[in-house]
């Protein structure tokens, strides 16, 4: 052992060399892979670069080129005729802690078990091998042929078959190399998902579980890995998925009034208690025409004295609803296991408001907010692959999925009433009992209402102050210095002929509305929009200023004090904003949300604004030319009716009209329900873009 001296400091110095420390298993690595032994030996596709962290001893520090090291390797085998074969290679000093390589030669033989350990060197000592005392030898083998192609089947799905069941249908995929040493599969479907599987034992087959959300062809497109990272040729399965499945049973409960029984459109028809009175009103823009009315007694259910979901597999019911009532507990549908709740969806009462809620099996998922006298559509689901129960209120999921353990709920299904009373007071429409999932795309399209077109003004044209509306209803009266500009007529070609007027194109279509930012407006004579509904509202505008003096409006509906929504520009912040006062009240406190975008200066042809106010989801948005963002989305829960007229060009504060648009306005449209998205792009063009 090395002695050690006090220096002049104090300190200690190494008075003679200290040899290098021995290296450690967890430092060594074949390429990638860390150093292992017998069945958990390396397995690579190609000769391997071999490395180990190297150390020598810190008192060695002093001087510094003492605390240099070199790695020595040595890696041996036996070869086909039985004799061992060994290789040696010495590195380059490096310093201490460093990583060592030694790419190993190209003739190391394939499917054969390869050693190898390493030592330290610091020119003066070496330190003991890896493999020595409580350290290991490492070992890999190099494997150069690549598995063979994975087979596919499914028994639900099978190869190039035309049509089968269904969106929401689980479909099983096995997977099986006839390669022994096939640790995994990577897979992935048309638009995904994709991901990487493992069986339970090398060269096993492994099955997938897929739920297709989409009708169509698909195609699944497999690859076999190996232990050494070898990957097989592509193999791939086409497949065809019809749509989902209709209900296994469904109830419009739009009979005529009178009637003891409700109509089954699919399933058996459901005989009515004396607390049940069809005829009632429909929710807008379902295409349903009449519902059923529940006064809450005990005599308030509906059944087909059977069950109508199997709550040994997948199953979902859904309901359009409007409750007279939050106060307390209200079953829509349930179907009881020897009496007590097996399934039930309804609404919650709870000290901090209502809920609608989904159980299954005793385990409750809940969310939203229901309110009284407001339609809105509820759907249970539970998925038995995932084990999960989810609710979708108004096509939106809400609440937290849970996990489920659905009891044998083989009592009749139940429609307004749930085992122990709770029963519906309120109007209850289109009642589905489904035998799949529901997949989101489904639940949104049951919980959509299609929005009706309110108004389209043009603005092409105006006859005595004023400008029609496209389909003959509430026109729009210009105010005053507001103007009707018309485009070039065709009749001549400025470029081609001298004595031609050069008249600016309309923003689109013939005409615009021009106003002059001081006196100038248009406005309907009474509300276009239930601002305290769900509505969609907008315009093509563009600004003469590039920098305008004062914030600009060109929408806006006023209440007694307040406006109930303005969209404007805002110059001090460069952007367009959507304020939505919380009450009609001067100096109701607001809520803005906003997309940042400069003045246009009188150039180009303007932007596409629009405004949505979603009831159901207590969401406002404001669209830039067919787009919105986080900073342009906001929750806002509690709208409410303005009274005012429609008002283009100015905006109604605590001081009277303000805020005078200058600038040219075009194509106004107004819907009563909020548009999607994927139809918000199509304002301001001329034409109706969901064709409401």
């Amino acid at each position: 052992m090395a002695a050690l001296v006090a220096g002049g400091s104090g300190t200690a110095s190494a008075a003679d060399n200290l040899p290098p420390r021995q290296p450690l298993v967890q430092d060594l690595k074949t390429g990638t892979k860390p150093c292992a032994t017998g069945d958990d030996k390396a397995y690579v596709s190609q000769s391997p670069t071999l490395s180990a962290v190297l150390y020598d001893p810190e008192e060695d520090n002093q001087p510094v080129e003492a605390n240099m090291v070199k790695g020595e390797f040595e890696a041996w085998w036996t070869d086909a005729d039985g004799v061992e074969q060994r290789r040696t290679y010495t590195t380059i000093e490096q310093s201490s802690g460093s990583r060592q390589q030694w790419r190993m030669p190209g003739d190391i033989p394939v499917n054969t078990v390869v050693s190898w350990r390493v030592r330290a060197n610091d020119s003066k000592a070496v330190s003991p091998w890896s493999s020595e005392g409580e350290g290991s030898v490492c070992e890999f083998v190099y494997d150069d042929v690549s598995p063979e192609k994975a087979t596919i089947a499914s028994p639900e799905y099978p190869e190039e078959v035309l049509w089968v069941d269904g969106v929401g249908v689980y479909g099983h995929f096995t997977m099986d190399s006839p390669s022994d040493d096939v640790v995994a599969y990577t897979y992935g479907f048309i638009g995904g998902p994709y991901g990487t599987v493992q069986p339970e034992r090398p060269g096993g087959a492994v099955t997938i579980p897929f739920l297709p959300l989409r009708s169509g062809p698909d195609r699944l497109t497999v690859r076999a890995i190996d232990r050494a990272g070898r990957s097989s040729g592509e193999s791939g399965y086409f497949f065809y998925v019809k749509s989902g499945r209709a209900p296994v049973a469904q109830w419009k409960l739009a009979d005529a009034a009178g009637a003891t029984s409700a109509a089954a459109e699919t399933g058996a028809d459901a005989r009515a208690g004396s607390g049940v009175t069809f005829g009632g009103p429909a929710p807008d823009g379902t295409g349903l025409t009449a519902t059923a009315h529940l006064d809450g007694s005990d005599q308030a259910f509906l059944t087909p004295d059977a069950p109508a979901v199997d709550t040994g597999g997948t199953f979902a019911v859904s309901a359009w609803v409007r409750p007279d009532r939050t106060d307390r507990d209200m079953a829509v549908v349930s179907q009881g296991a020897n009496g007590s709740t097996g399934v039930r969806l309804g609404l919650r009462a709870r000290d901090a408001g209502p809920v609608w809620s989904f159980t299954v099996g005793g385990q409750e998922v809940s969310g939203g907010a229901p309110e009284t006298g407001e339609w809105a559509h509820v759907l249970g689901l539970y998925d038995a692959e995932t084990g999960l129960a989810q609710l979708y209120v108004n096509g939106h999921e809400t609440g937290t999925k849970t996990q489920a353990a659905p009891a044998g709920a083989t009592d009749a299904f139940r429609i307004g009433q749930g085992p122990g009373g709770s029963a519906w007071q309120g109007d209850i429409g289109d009642v589905r009992a489904y035998d799949r999932v529901v997949v989101p795309a489904g639940a949104a399209e049951l919980g959509y209402r299609k929005p009706r077109l309110l108004g389209h003004w043009s603005l092409e044209t105006a006859s005595d102050g004023v400008s029609p509306e496209q389909g003959g209803g509430a026109p729009l009266k210009l105010g005053s210095g507001a103007t009707i500009h018309r485009g070039p007529d065709g009749s001549c070609i400025p470029d081609l002929d001298p004595d031609c007027p050069d008249v600016p194109y309309a923003l689109v279509g013939d005409g615009h509305l021009q106003l002059d930012g001081e006196t100038a407006y248009a406005a309907t004579e009474q509300p276009v929009v239930d601002t305290a509904d769900s509505f969609t509202i907008g315009a093509v505008v563009r600004l003469a200023d590039s920098e305008p003096a004062h914030p600009m409006t060109v929408l806006s509906q006023a209440g007694e004090h307040t406006d109930a929504f303005r969209v404007r520009y805002q110059p001090s912040e460069h952007a367009w904003q959507l304020v939505m006062p919380e009450k009609d009240e001067v100096g109701a406190s607001e809520i803005v949300v906003a997309q940042i975008e400069a003045a246009d200066g009188g150039e180009g042809q303007g932007h596409r604004l629009a405004v949505v106010y979603d009831d159901a989801t207590d969401t406002i948005k404001l669209y830039l030319d067919g787009y919105t963002n986080a900073a342009a989305t906001a929750t806002f829960p509690n709208g409410w009716h303005a009274s005012g007229a429609l008002q283009v060009g100015r905006a109604h504060t605590g001081e009277g009209w303000s805020e005078y648009l200058h600038g040219d306005v075009d194509e106004v449209q107004a819907y009563a329900g909020a548009l999607r998205d994927a139809d918000i792009g199509g304002l301001g063009w001329g034409t109706d873009p969901c064709l409401c």
